[in-house]
């Protein structure tokens, strides 16, 4: 028979993460630095999978192995490993991170949003816009009914002389001649010069 010869160097057993996280809760430093060799190198890599910024996956690292000190006392061994344990708390602290980031570039897009005044000249042009519609309606008011009737179905509603002497029931010379002189009295009302 031929043997099959390995030449990966043989397994070392790693360190007993239950045991090491036992002594951690009693305070052990020494304990700790082996717990955090051993778990620090998943830590970062799944850290990173989530929030994919380096710098920040770095300090998200630093916070759950800080939180695996200050709460190794609510490791339960009959819930499960320690490296789990660790890797649930790394990804809750990356998701965390995630939608604080998301949360506050959202927040940073509705407060630049919010503060962009519309430049002066909108703002002018909307003015003037507004007082020269008014001063259209106050013009349009001076007009007798049946003028005020022909502009309006000749430039509001869009229809021909033909069609507003028809809806008018009058002849088309007729509407013709108000039509004249509404836009006569509208433009001496508006002070526009001919």
């Amino acid at each position: 028979m031929s043997r099959v010869v390995s030449l990966a160097p043989p397994r070392r057993p790693g360190p007993d993460l239950g045991e090491l996280l036992s002594r951690v809760v009693r305070g052990d430093q020494e304990a700790f630095a082996a717990l955090y060799d051993a778990v620090a190198g998943p830590v970062l890599g799944l850290v990173r999978r989530v929030v994919r910024d380096a710098a920040q996956s770095e300090e998200v690292a630093q916070e759950v192995l800080l939180e695996v000190w200050r709460t190794a006392a609510r490791y339960r061994a009959e819930r499960g490993e320690v490296l789990p344990w660790v890797l649930t708390i790394a990804h809750r602290r990356a998701v965390d991170r995630v939608r604080s980031a998301q949360a506050a570039a959202d927040r940073d897009r509705r407060a630049a949003a919010a503060s962009q005044a519309p430049a002066f000249d909108e703002v002018v042009e909307q003015v003037e816009g507004r007082l020269e519609r008014e001063q259209v309606r106050r013009c349009l008011r001076t007009l007798t009914e049946l003028q005020r009737e022909s502009l309006t179905l000749a430039y509001y509603r869009g229809y021909s002389y033909p069609e507003v002497a028809q809806v008018l029931g009058a002849p088309l010379g007729t509407v013709k001649t108000r039509m004249r002189d509404a836009l006569i009295r509208m433009r001496d009302c508006l002070g526009v010069a001919a």
